[in-house]
């Protein structure tokens, strides 16, 4: 049936929009045809179960993203603030940091009030030792051990003295000597003193000797009193200190048991570490015995040391007003759980529970995550992380050696964190039933499918919805305002876009592309308003920056470098038409089909196939021409031919059934001898009951020869011959239509092979008889007798054979 022009092309009429320009219109913030996804997206966001996670799908370019994303913002409104979280140490295992968890906007507080008093002790701690009280405080009590040290030792010496003999301290330690008048007697003089007098002198310091090394058996004693009496003076310092520093931070969080005990806790620590912050203040003692609380060393306050009493101030700065929405777009495994930072020190890597970094889902904890699902599988470990993080309902930081590390290494393990996010992936339809499919913890941890429509149907009411959305993105955008010629053009961009008539596209993001690039050519125009020239100026510009691969094909085929005949008729010959896409441009692409026949067993060769070419769809349309043929012709004999069927010229794989009918014709043509008219070209599927069914891309593959034709010179016998199916689906280029208005082109639809055959060759096609025959001189009487011809032949070779 040739189509008339209207059938062609669905037209937006421009007057059934009631406004001037599109400034007139109200703000559209809906969403047109996404029910369904709408009503999965309300019900996945809301409802707190385990496993209730979302997946978008959808194509891209329909506004998933913005849509989800803004509607996830307006529920997280409504929710409460999440639970704040820090790290800090843990005294008892150091390798094991605590988790702990703060009211909203508390945990900032609370790190600045730790750091403020630690802060405050490296002023206050030296401040405190250098005082006056503490100093002679010290003294006191150095000098009451020192006192009674030295009363122990002058009674000894005088006992010695009134023996005649003297105690006297030297650098071998102490000793004791005989007296004389003027002082302690020379050795000369003592060897010249009478026998039984040296005698009693040495009796005497012997006796002597005992009592000494009795007082020297106490040194360390007065010693280890000392350093006591220090070290008790220096900790009721410390103590008095730091409770008075740490107290106020203690009263902060009395209301939370577990963060009250951990300031406990650090207060005791600080006590018993205040020498740190003494050698911090570069505190040097010369006079005394050495003290077991102030380090010979001097430190800063940046020694690791110090960090232990620090706080990590994990999730929450305090400025949060509702649950939190996180778009995570580099979900590697560490960006998503968290890592454990290392710092470089004398050489060395080291590092401690400062150095835990949150990860995504730490900071969409108690609200949503947004990830791209694609990202997430490329990244290593990252899918399997989140399951089990899912499944946990916890999330727990692993150090970097953790995962990839052969050996066991010691590292911090921190305490893991409650999990209560809801999480959001975005993918493609084959990626959701991918993992559907091949992943059994997909669908108990992925719940929610959130299914974007790509197309909505074409009403009044729609139309109008395209106009107010249009509107809304030019005002958005700080773009003119369009005609409702400029609307109406754009409406049936969207319908050339989803390839069918009775539907619009809802790539939202190709729409705003193309009304950014409209606005341009119109300030480039000067116009105030963007109107239809300038949407078919934007839409000339981008396909000319596309369509190189297409110009040179189309080239290649007018040079004559890959045969296409437009003209004439030949039999066994046909034009077919592909779609390729390259880039995000799609073109048809003129292609010869060829058919040769002979007596054989009943066998069609696809050519593409048999040299790897062609796809399981191509093959599988050739196996049902091959079943077309062998059920319609000749019934009562066996199937004696074999036909070969081939793509000229095609260097690439070939699949798809839409060429089945076209290589059906050519078969046809072959076997009846009636040349097709090579001025057309064809495309459509084709059942085992001869019926011609739809194709996609019908509007590239008409555009594609349209082009060869008008090259070569249109003169009214050219055409193209579709599935009467697809009909519903053109929505040609302007210029095709008003070829076919002035009888320049021709389109036309079929619904079987013998309607197409018929208008192919202009030889009907033939109905079978009540005695079974077809008529003479119709293609199906051609081809049943040379099928006919080829089973008698067959059947004299087999006979003329020789019997071995």
């Amino acid at each position: 049936m040739r189509l008339a022009p209207a059938r062609l092309r669905r037209v937006c009429d421009p007057k059934a929009f009631k406004f001037k320009t599109t400034a007139d219109l109200a703000p559209f913030d809906g969403l047109i045809g996404q029910s369904r996804a709408l009503e999965a997206l309300d019900l996945g966001a809301r409802i707190d179960k385990p496993g209730f996670n979302l997946f978008v799908l959808g194509e891209r370019g329909t506004a998933r993203h913005g849509t989800v994303r803004g509607m996830i913002e307006a529920y997280a409104k409504k929710l409460p603030v999440p639970a704040d979280w820090i790290y800090v140490g843990n005294i008892d295992q150091p390798d094991r940091p605590r988790a702990l968890s703060l009211p909203p906007g508390r945990a900032a507080k609370f790190k600045a009030a730790m750091d403020e008093a630690i802060d405050e002790l490296f002023a206050l701690i030296p401040s405190v030792f250098e005082s006056a009280e503490y100093q002679a405080r010290r003294r006191t009590a150095l000098d009451a051990v020192n006192n009674d040290q030295e009363q122990a030792f002058e009674a000894l010496n005088e006992k010695a003295r009134g023996q005649g003999i003297t105690l006297m301290r030297t650098q071998a330690g102490f000793t004791f000597a005989p007296l004389a008048k003027d002082g302690v007697m020379p050795p000369e003089a003592f060897n010249v003193l009478p026998e039984p007098e040296r005698k009693a002198i040495i009796e005497k310091i012997e006796a002597l000797q005992q009592d000494l090394a009795v007082l020297i058996e106490r040194l360390p004693g007065w010693e280890r009193e000392r350093r006591q009496r220090v070290t008790d003076l220096d900790r009721e310092y410390a103590r008095l200190a730091v409770t008075d520093v740490m107290k106020d931070v203690a009263a902060s969080v009395a209301d939370l048991p577990e963060v009250h005990a951990h300031v406990e806790t650090t207060t005791a620590e600080l006590i018993k570490h205040v020498g740190l912050f003494r050698a911090a203040g570069h505190i040097k003692r010369d006079d005394g015995p050495p003290q077991l609380m102030q380090p010979a060393e001097t430190i800063t306050e940046n020694d690791p040391r110090f960090r232990r009493f620090r706080v990590n101030l994990f999730v929450g700065d305090g400025t949060k007003t509702c649950a939190p929405v996180v778009v995570e777009d580099n979900p590697s495994i560490g960006n998503l759980i968290g890592r454990i930072e290392q710092q470089a020190q004398m050489g060395a890597l080291f590092t401690d529970f400062t150095l835990i970094r949150p990860g995504s889902l730490h900071l969409a904890n108690g609200g949503y995550l947004l990830i791209d699902a694609r990202r997430l599988l490329l990244e290593p470990y990252a899918w399997e992380m989140l399951k089990r993080c899912l499944r946990a309902r916890t999330i727990t930081i692993e150090g970097p050696t953790d995962r990839m590390s052969i050996m066991s290494m010691q590292g911090l393990k921190p305490d893991p964190i409650p999990l209560s996010t809801k999480v959001i992936l975005f993918g493609d339809r084959q990626l959701y039933y991918a993992l559907f499919e091949g992943d059994p913890d997909f669908a108990e941890l992925f719940k929610i499918a959130v299914d974007f429509e790509d197309t909505v149907d074409w009403t009044d009411a729609t139309a109008n919805d395209y106009a107010k959305l249009i509107g809304s993105i030019a005002r958005r955008e700080g773009l003119r305002p369009l005609s409702p010629a400029a609307v109406a053009l754009v409406v049936e961009e969207l319908a050339r876009e989803a390839e069918d008539a009775k539907k619009l596209s809802l790539r939202i993001g190709n729409l705003a592309d193309h009304l950014r690039e409209a606005d341009f050519w119109a300030g480039e125009a000067g116009h105030k308003v963007i109107d239809a020239a300038d949407i078919d100026r934007a839409s000339a510009a981008w396909e000319r920056r596309h369509d190189r691969v297409s110009l040179r094909g189309q080239e290649m085929i007018e040079r004559e470098i890959m045969l296409v005949d437009t003209a004439g008729a030949k039999v066994g010959q046909i034009n077919g038409l592909s779609v390729m896409s390259l880039g995000g441009y799609a073109f048809g692409k003129p292609s010869r089909i060829t058919a040769r026949v002979r007596v054989g067993t009943g066998q069609v060769i696809d050519i593409e196939r048999e040299v790897a070419l062609g796809g399981p769809l191509h093959s599988k349309g050739v196996l049902i021409l091959s079943s077309y043929l062998a059920s319609r012709y000749a019934l009562d004999r066996p199937p004696s031919l074999h036909a070969s069927i081939a793509f000229e010229q095609s260097y690439g794989g070939v699949d798809g059934d839409s060429a089945s009918s076209t290589e059906l014709y050519a078969l046809l043509s072959a076997l009846s001898d009636v040349p097709i008219r090579q001025g057309f070209a064809v495309t459509g599927s084709v059942n085992q009951r001869g019926e011609i069914q739809a194709i996609g891309g019908v509007n590239d593959k008409i555009k594609g020869f349209f082009a060869l034709c008008k090259t070569r010179g249109l003169d009214g016998t050219h055409g193209v011959m579709i599935p009467r199916a697809n009909e519903q689906h053109l929505m040609l280029d302007r210029a095709i239509v008003e070829a076919v208005a002035a009888g320049k082109f021709h389109v036309f639809s079929v619904a079987t092979i013998d309607e197409g055959i018929a208008l192919l060759t202009g030889v009907a096609a033939g109905e079978r008889a009540a005695d079974g025959r077809y008529p003479k001189d119709t293609i199906n009487r051609r081809v049943e007798d040379k099928l006919i011809a080829f089973a008698e032949m067959r059947r004299e070779f087999a006979a003329s054979k020789p019997i071995a």
